[in-house]
């Protein structure tokens, strides 16, 4: 338990028996009344957002979520495999509860899991990633980078836009969280 008062941000708190994540908190003192917190509050879950007022020095339940930076080793059926480095722990994580995150997934990538109660709640990738293009249309002479997009598919099975100008086996940088091309890797 803790009050409003050690309210941050990324604490996450246990509500109506569902996991939200403080994702913005705001001490208010008005000139008549009491103070109370306003907050902005995360399903861990589900994603959905809300805002949600407390009165000063409410108590309010905190729930203990471990967070570990673990190794994903392979896929088994619907689920994936990730493995804890220190302990050597091995994981099960339903794909749901990986997400979009899997288009991007390679063996031995770093990855942050987080486990409340034993149960894998949500995993979070690098920002970036290195992958090889598997395939993409031979570009032209005469495509320039300021040209248009063309799909590629990465070595993961994902697919995302290039500009014109990649060609199949080129190593690019990807963003995880939208699949936007960042770059080329030398």
């Amino acid at each position: 338990m803790a009050t409003t008062n050690d309210l941050k941000n990324g604490i996450v708190l246990n509500l109506d028996g569902q996991l939200w994540t403080v994702t913005d908190f705001q001490h208010v003192k008005p000139g008549k009344g009491g103070a109370f917190v306003r907050t902005t509050l995360k399903n861990v879950l589900s994603g959905k957002v809300v805002d949600k007022t407390f009165n000063a020095g409410t108590k309010v339940e905190t729930a203990n979520v471990d967070k570990r930076s673990m190794t994903y080793l392979y896929k088994d059926g619907a689920d994936f495999v990730f493995m804890d480095g220190d302990t050597f722990d091995q994981i099960h994580v339903p794909a749901e509860t990986v997400g979009g995150g899997a288009d991007y997934l390679l063996e031995n990538t770093e990855v942050i899991v987080a486990v409340h109660d034993g149960t894998p709640l949500y995993v979070e990738l690098p920002v970036t990633l290195e992958l090889v293009v598997e395939h993409t249309d031979p570009g032209l002479q005469g495509d320039r980078s300021t040209g248009g997009t063309k799909p590629a598919t990465l070595e993961t099975g994902a697919q995302i836009q290039v500009p014109l100008f990649i060609t199949t086996g080129e190593k690019l940088k990807v963003d995880t969280r939208d699949g936007r091309y960042l770059g080329r890797v030398n």
